[in-house]
């Protein structure tokens, strides 16, 4: 169940915040570093460079925004030098969340209607990042294949296996992608899940409500000798893996005791 603490409405001052502060420093600071990435593309083809200036630009979104992150299971990015992660999708800020609080390079694999954005769109194609077609299946294979390429050359990628922002803070059917590409390039699968960021700034809403946004990160689940006959299967446990991590410690809490009591009484 959905614990939202975003306010239904908004009060007045979030929204002037938002329109006279957040906003305009915050396009701002996606102007400078989107024009500054895409000169540097020129010269730096290992990509190094540019996800350094996207990672400046993800933590400047976030102190603008006025937020903070918190990150759970930060360990267990270190366990794998190379791995598919793939988190829940919340808000347009998940992005610059993720950016901002992976220590390594990595690639997205993100939607295509995003590359015609300006500045956005530009990173997106400059950096390597990979387009994929949700509406054309065979396009989306073809996106897979060079995520696969990616991954054996020893890049790890980042995915969001719900393909769109949930609409209501609850996770959305998860797509097979992510599962896919771990199994197929045999490297683990690692889950995320994100919290808080949903109520900074929902869909279908422009106005920011600044909190402590926590990225949760699971243990890597092994892919070794794994088939793609067992997509599925490992798209459910990815799924599964989110869900705890999402949970609130009330509720986990109230879930042991419930626990106890029935193994009490029998």
């Amino acid at each position: 169940m959905l614990m939202s603490r975003r306010p239904d409405p908004l009060p007045w001052h979030y929204c002037w915040r938002t329109n006279l502060l957040h906003i305009p420093l915050m396009t701002l600071a996606t102007v400078v570093c989107g024009s500054l990435s895409l000169l540097i593309s020129f010269v730096d083809k290992s990509g190094r460079i540019q996800h350094q200036v996207a990672q400046f630009w993800a933590r400047s979104m976030i102190v603008l925004s006025g937020s903070s992150v918190k990150i759970e299971g930060a360990e267990n990015l270190l366990k794998c030098p190379v791995a598919v992660y793939a988190s829940n999708h919340t808000s347009y800020m998940d992005t610059p969340v993720i950016f901002g609080s992976l220590p390594f390079q990595f690639r997205i694999l993100a939607r295509k209607q995003l590359w015609p954005i300006v500045f956005i769109g530009w990173y997106l194609d400059r950096s390597g990042q990979l387009p994929i077609d949700t509406d054309n299946p065979h396009a989306s294979l073809a996106s897979l294949g060079v995520g696969v390429k990616a991954l054996r050359s020893g890049m790890p990628l980042f995915v969001f296996p719900e393909g769109g922002r949930t609409s209501d803070g609850e996770l959305r059917p998860f797509l097979s992608g992510a599962a896919y590409l771990a199994i197929r390039a045999q490297v683990p699968l690692v889950p995320i899940a994100l919290s808080g960021v949903f109520d900074l700034l929902p869909i279908h809403t422009r106005h920011l409500y600044p909190s402590v946004l926590t990225l949760n990160v699971g243990e890597p689940i092994d892919t070794k000798g794994m088939t793609p006959r067992q997509t599925g299967e490992l798209t459910a446990r990815l799924k599964m893996a989110i869900e705890e991590m999402l949970q609130p410690a009330g509720a986990e809490a109230g879930k042991s005791q419930e626990i106890g009591v029935l193994a009490t009484s029998e």
